[in-house]
């Protein structure tokens, strides 16, 4: 598929998650399969102000691409002022503007979900964007703020009219969360009113069978996993398979799973160095080993761990229970 000029091999997305998809992680996503990866949200005011962590948050590879960047903020002139910026990041082929993010900081600031509450404004971010904008710019929505006010149609004509050259609608407000179920109707409606941009659905795909029902019942045109690939980057190679052929790959072994978190562990330290990389690693880890014996004990371990001995230790301990 295309969005705008940049091609991508596939349909299945990986979500942009505070914390989560790191360029490591997003590397070893990319390598099972994933055709777009999204980068962690950056503060477009951080990036005006050189905040020290937006290096980082910026940093893309050339093996990673097409790559896509996430931006937040609610002001449009200093949005299009990073887009421009953004220009001269060779391996950055997307820009994205999240209008959907729920957390309470963000919501506070005027900025997230908060923006559906300020379409007006949505679309003149949108606008200031794309205008400034070399690389195609896509919109990250929810369904509404909360469920007096279900706007996500309206949005999305907002964002096809300003500019936008996709469009990505997480099936729940912001007042949900990511509690109870994923609205897909509002998916297959939100597809049903846009003709000219692609939709990306996202929200409660967490297997194969998931990503096909919802492109068959939403007619979107991709899928984006968030929680469902925490701890599972596998997910993208399963997914893709059953979509290019209907094989349906059986889950990864434990052995593979804990092979994939040693090496996710080497390459945090690696990029990170070990005392950053370590306590991220933690919550990695814990998605990493859910549902294998004696995880609950585990986990209580890995919390502990502050060296990358530690932590490879404890994964150790872990290949030693599976084979008992």
């Amino acid at each position: 598929m295309k969005i705008g000029n940049v091609h991508i091999k596939n349909n299945v997305f990986l979500a942009p998650m505070a914390g989560v998809t790191d360029k490591v992680f997003r590397t070893l996503c990319r390598e099972m399969g994933c055709g777009l990866a999204y980068s962690e949200m950056v503060s477009a005011k951080g990036m005006k102000y050189n905040n020290k962590n937006t290096h980082m948050l910026l940093d893309t590879d050339e093996s990673e691409r097409p790559c896509a960047v996430q931006m937040f903020g609610s002001e449009p002139e200093v949005m299009a002022d990073m887009a421009r910026r953004l220009n001269e990041y060779e391996n950055i082929d997307i820009i994205d503007i999240n209008m959907g993010c729920p957390a309470p900081k963000i919501v506070k600031n005027g900025e997230g979900s908060a923006l559906s509450l300020k379409p007006e404004l949505a679309g003149r971010i949108i606008e200031a964007v794309s205008r400034a904008s070399d690389k195609p710019v896509t919109v990250k929505i929810r369904k509404g703020f909360d469920e007096g006010h279900i706007n996500a149609v309206e949005m999305a004509h907002i964002a096809e009219q300003s500019g936008a050259a996709a469009l990505t609608l997480h099936g729940r407000t912001r007042e949900q969360y990511y509690s109870g179920k994923a609205d897909w109707d509002i998916i297959r409606l939100v597809k049903e009113n846009t003709k000219t941009i692609p939709i990306i659905g996202n929200g409660d795909i967490f297997s194969p069978e998931d990503a096909k029902k919802m492109l068959d019942y939403t007619r979107c045109d991709a899928v984006m996993i968030g929680r469902g690939a925490q701890g599972n980057p596998f997910i993208f190679r399963r997914i893709t398979a059953y979509l290019e052929n209907g094989r349906l790959l059986p889950e990864p072994s434990w052995e593979e799973r804990l092979d994939t978190a040693q090496r996710h562990t080497l390459m945090l330290v690696e990029y990170k160095g070990e005392y950053i990389g370590i306590r991220e690693m933690r919550k990695n880890m814990g998605w990493y080993i859910k549902g294998l014996p004696h995880s609950a004990e585990m986990r209580v371990k890995i919390n502990t761990a502050k060296t990358a001995e530690d932590m490879l230790g404890f994964i150790d301990e872990m290949r030693n229970n599976i084979l008992k």
